[in-house]
């Protein structure tokens, strides 16, 4: 057996997490941690995380895994047997936060739920993900992205007007969830600086989806009005969205009258600066069609590269509508260092995401490939635990591991 990889760097180095999350929300939260240099120990069952069988696979590795679950390690606990809940109670036990995304009620009936692990550690910050939260009438209920989507008014608000509601185009639901689910991680540790005891964070994805949805909820709040579904364009502004050219399609964004009054002299149609149809947003937004056939007019004869260099050039928001292989070979992306290369002899070429956020007194902590299923078990349980070889064969032998 060697050693832990620990992070030598990060804000977060010395924290230690136990993660007995799954799929996506939770290994989003605990893999950003991680990103910041915390340890995290992710505690699986012998089948492994639904998401290690998720395609796309390559050599027979899944791709949403490895993103979700860099930078961690794996330990196989079948929690079914008693000897497995006690170990996952003695590693709670060393741990500064355990993150969990059971169903309400699961976590307690094996054993690691706050309370019981509360009065082992009570300076432990215990963060729970659901879909619902751990109380009210719908807590007991499943739920997966769509179904958030759906429900928390974002389905809804989106597509085109004469079409059904959308699905967003990201599991949106279950990410925004995460992140949420990190921030009060983190908000948690700093109030037990204060008073020297850890809590309990509650995170429902519908909170946290409704959260997200700031600009639909504040209008509702204001106006008592639903947003309702304008396709490519802003519900409020005008023009804001998606425009012709010749080769595609690019993005505006004009917001005030500086700069409406620019993109009219870009056009070669000064005029409508001072028609009234167009002097202000609110009446922009209600003669919507008329502007849009006046800039895609000058569009239509030019490609999107074009467009954006005019644009550009008068210092309007402006951009092209990129894939994904764009944004993430970008010279700016690149430049941030965000995406890095991974090394692992079963995905040769690897690279991998890390968190975001850059940090004038660390490093960015070097991305780790995601761990091969219970890869640390017994390393984790030799160091963190002090077992001996031959407790962990007696336990291996009962099946605490799996067979």
């Amino acid at each position: 057996m060697t050693a832990l990889k620990k992070s030598e760097s990060g804000p977060l180095k010395g924290l230690r997490i136990v993660d007995f999350t799954r799929v996506l929300s939770g290994p989003f939260c605990t893999a950003l941690l991680a990103d910041l240099g915390a340890e995290v120990i992710k505690v699986e069952p012998p089948d492994g995380d639904d998401y290690r069988a998720i395609g796309p696979m390559r050599n027979g590795q899944s791709a949403l895994f490895n993103v979700m679950n860099r930078n961690k390690h794996s330990v196989v606990l079948d929690l079914k047997l008693p000897q497995a809940q006690a170990l996952a109670r003695e590693l709670c036990a060393t741990a500064d936060v355990v993150v969990e995304n059971f169903r309400p009620g699961v976590a307690e009936k094996l054993g690691i739920g706050y309370a019981d692990l509360q009065t082992l550690n009570p300076r432990l910050v215990y963060a729970s993900i659901s879909g619902f939260g751990q109380t009210g009438p719908a807590a007991h209920r499943p739920a997966y992205d769509i179904v958030l989507q759906a429900m928390s008014g974002l389905m809804e608000a989106t597509g085109s007007p004469d079409g059904p509601p959308t699905l967003v185009g990201e599991a949106v639901s279950d990410v925004v969830s995460g992140l949420f689910a990190s921030w009060g991680v983190l908000a948690a540790l700093l109030g037990r600086e204060k008073t020297g005891l850890g809590t309990h964070v509650d995170i429902a994805m519908l909170d946290a989806t409704l959260a997200f949805t700031a600009t639909s909820v504040s209008r509702f709040l204001f106006t008592g009005i639903n947003p309702v579904r304008v396709g490519n364009r802003h519900p409020l502004s005008t023009p804001f969205g998606v425009f012709s050219a010749l080769d595609g399609h690019y993005v505006l964004a004009v917001l005030n009258n500086k700069l409406f009054a620019q993109l009219c002299a870009v056009i070669d149609q000064p005029e409508l600066a001072s028609d009234v149809r167009f002097i202000s947003d609110e009446q922009r937004s209600r003669n919507e069609p008329v502007l849009r056939a006046a800039i895609e007019g000058w569009s239509a004869g030019m490609s999107v590269a074009e467009v954006v260099a005019h644009m550009e050039g008068a210092a309007i928001p402006v951009a092209p509508i990129w894939n994904v292989e764009q944004a993430l070979n970008s010279p700016q992306y690149q430049h941030r260092g965000v995406l890095q290369s991974v090394e692992d002899p079963q995905l040769p070429g690897l690279r991998l995401p890390s968190q975001p956020l850059q940090f004038s007194a660390f490093e960015r902590t070097p991305v780790m490939r995601a761990p091969r299923l219970g890869e640390h078990t017994e390393i984790t349980l030799s160091e963190v635990l002090g077992l001996a070889s031959g407790k962990i064969a007696e336990l291996r032998a009962l099946g605490v591991f799996g067979h």
